[in-house]
């Protein structure tokens, strides 16, 4: 190898070795720049998890602590997190027992909501879901949910977050909210106001069936919502009795926009229209204005009929029989008519402005005035009668209906008395109670007669009959059968008059009350009856429910109940004879039944048998005073008796009794 190669292979060496301690320099000071900013990147990462940490901590604190509740789910639906508030609106303790949403879905919006999961897992995210769920209670809840989906680093998704708000207040308040507008909507579109809302172009926002109905309009209301108002003045005006004024009277009202009550518009078929006009302002924006019709075509009509009944009341009052007397709360007479002048002897002069009571009243009767003026000043209205004295010093009774004056704000401000003078009928009810005592001391002697002349009548009788019974003794197989039937005839015929004697008596005292005020229990009264009188084996009386206890006089219902017992009895022809007594009741009265199965009466009949001595049979038992005795007694007790019949069926006959006498 010759020199010259050898010394370019030298300096090559130099060059590389030279090259590499700079190499090495190079790489020595790029490992203590990687070196340093490793341990800076240390620091930087640690600072960062740190960092991170507390905004881990942070966040979950926010939403461990936000008022709604924060739910995180997996991709399945199966709940991850609840926060309070999410334990708190779903029931559900997660830790305790694994929850999937699809359990939270109410059955009416499972659809809706898988639909929106899907939208949820497509766009990543959805906004005010609305729905219902069921709490673990069983309770129905609206929520309303936003949502979005949770990515892991490599941007797949892994869950799905979501806040949750109970909204169900807000919903029923929105349901209420509605029903109260469609209520309203409907009461607008069916008042019986017509109704026009314009906005500040007067253009329509709302009206009703009343005002196309009034002014004509051959469409429904909705139709014209939206239309421009602004020649529907001139368009109408022809309807109105004074076109050019109702143009011109509702253009003033527009300029100036200031409310209008009970403006009056007459139209040219007659109707009366009353217009109320209200502007509709925000603070100082003005919104627009409402405008109401009414019909008050019968309230004027009416008005019109009030004021010709008031003239003609008037003219009645000033003319009638009766006294009218008007006083202040004073008791200073403010209006008499003219027969309360003819009354009292005074003219109308000589009592306006004067004290009714200095005028008319004796000492005795002020206290009188005193009670009834309280009364007025209460309300109240009533009648009483007064001691008074005319103008001619006589005295005088009066009787007064009296009732409050009001003004117009419903205060009273005096009272009205109307005056009967009652001083001749006091009299004749004095002498009416004289002759009723005089009655009642005759009534006493005719019943005393009574009892006198039965026993008088019954002695022949008694001894008639106890000579029949001597002679068929006597004659005992000496008689033939003829004569013995004649005398048996003749002892009937005695024990008919006895008992018609018996019941004329009985008739005769059933016409008073006495002991009227015992407690007597008409039950036992009838159980006692049927088990005394005479019921053939055939026949079955009984009591369809127990019957009340009443006040009155044992002896009159004994009497009432056993005759008509023993007449249903007595006319019962059926083989199985049935007698049943009910009652029935209200606020007022009892009304007690006696029912049969017997013969029936035929309808002309039913007053006639109620006669003393009517009898529609010629049976030997029957006085035809039993029914008679029966009336009597249930119209003493201002009661009513009747029946309802069928010939061939059976009788009912029905009685009321007042509960108080």
């Amino acid at each position: 190898m010759s020199q010259e190669k050898i010394d370019i292979l030298l300096r090559t060496l130099e060059r590389e070795k030279a090259a590499r301690k700079a190499a090495e320099k190079i790489l020595e000071s790029k490992s203590l720049e990687l070196y340093l900013l490793s341990e800076e990147l240390k620091k930087s990462n640690s600072k960062l998890e740190t960092l991170l940490d507390e905004k881990s901590t942070q966040l979950e604190g926010i939403f461990e602590n936000i008022v709604d509740a924060y739910v995180v789910i997996d991709l399945k639906g199966n709940v991850i997190k609840f926060n309070d508030a999410a334990i708190e609106l779903f029931g559900y303790d997660i830790n305790k027992e694994p929850l999937n949403v699809l359990n939270l879905l109410h059955k009416d919006d499972v659809a809706y909501a898988l639909s929106s999961f899907a939208n949820l897992q497509t766009k990543g995210f959805f906004k005010d879901y609305e729905a219902r769920i069921y709490t673990k209670s069983g309770q129905v809840k609206w929520v309303h949910i936003n949502a979005s989906v949770v990515f892991d680093k490599n941007k797949k998704p892994i869950a799905a977050q979501g806040i949750v708000r109970d909204i169900t207040e807000e919903k029923i308040s929105d349901e209420k909210l509605k029903e109260s507008e469609s209520r309203l909507s409907t009461l607008i579109l069916n008042l019986d106001s017509a109704v026009l809302l314009e906005d500040e172009n007067r253009k329509i926002v709302l009206t009703n069936n009343k005002f196309c109905e009034y002014f004509k309009i051959p469409v429904s209301p909705e139709f014209l919502v939206g239309q421009d108002c602004s020649n529907a003045a001139n368009e109408s005006k022809f309807m109105f009795d004074n076109p050019d004024e109702f143009v011109n009277r509702i253009e003033s009202i527009l300029k100036n926009k200031i409310m209008v009550l009970g403006d009056e518009i007459a139209m040219v078929d007659g109707t009366i229209l009353e217009r109320d006009f209200i502007p509709i302002k925000n603070g100082e924006d003005y919104k627009g204005h409402l405008w109401t019709y009414k019909n008050v075509t019968l309230r004027r009509t009416y008005r019109k009929s009030l004021e010709a009944q008031k003239q003609k009341y008037s003219s009645i009052i000033a003319n009638m029989n009766l006294g009218l007397l008007e006083v202040n709360n004073n008791d200073e007479i403010l209006l008499v008519n003219q027969s309360f002048c003819e009354m009292s002897g005074y003219n109308e002069q000589e009592l306006i402005g004067n004290k009714a009571s200095e005028i008319f009243l004796a000492a005795n009767q002020a206290k009188i005035i005193k009670d009834e003026n309280l009364k007025r000043l209460k309300g109240e209205s009533n009648s009483y009668e007064l001691k008074v004295k005319n103008k001619a010093n006589e005295e005088r009774i009066w009787l007064v209906s009296g009732a409050p004056n009001y003004d117009l704000n419903g205060e009273v401000i005096g009272s009205i008395g109307i005056h009967l003078d009652v001083t001749e009928f006091k009299a004749l009810e004095k002498q009416k109670e004289l002759i009723l005592k005089e009655l009642e001391k005759r009534n006493e002697e005719l019943n005393e007669y009574a009892h006198i002349v039965s026993h008088d009548l019954k002695s022949p009788l008694r001894n008639i009959d106890a000579l029949v019974s001597w002679i068929k003794e006597d004659n005992l197989n000496k008689l033939d059968a003829t004569t013995y039937q004649n005398l048996e005839l003749i002892e009937k015929t005695l024990e008919t008059m006895e008992n018609l004697i018996s019941n004329i008596l009985a008739y005769s005292s059933s016409g008073s009350l006495d002991n009227n005020d015992q407690i007597i229990a008409l039950n036992d009264i009838v159980q006692h009856i049927i088990k005394v009188i005479l019921i053939p084996e055939h026949i079955t009386v009984s009591i369809v429910k127990k019957l009340p206890k009443i006040y009155g006089d044992e002896t009159k219902f004994q009497q009432l109940f056993q005759n008509l017992i023993s007449n249903a009895i007595k006319f019962i022809d059926k083989e199985k004879g049935i007698v049943e007594i009910d009652y029935s009741e209200n606020e007022t009265h009892y009304q007690f039944s006696v029912k049969d199965n017997g013969i029936g009466i035929e309808k002309q009949y039913h007053d006639k048998i109620f006669k003393i001595f009517q009898s529609l049979t010629k049976r030997q038992d029957s006085s035809g005073i039993g029914l008679s005795i029966a009336k009597k007694i249930v119209e003493l007790y201002q009661g009513k008796i009747w029946l309802d019949s069928e010939k061939g069926i059976g009788t009912t006959f029905y009685f009321t009794i007042p509960k108080k006498i």
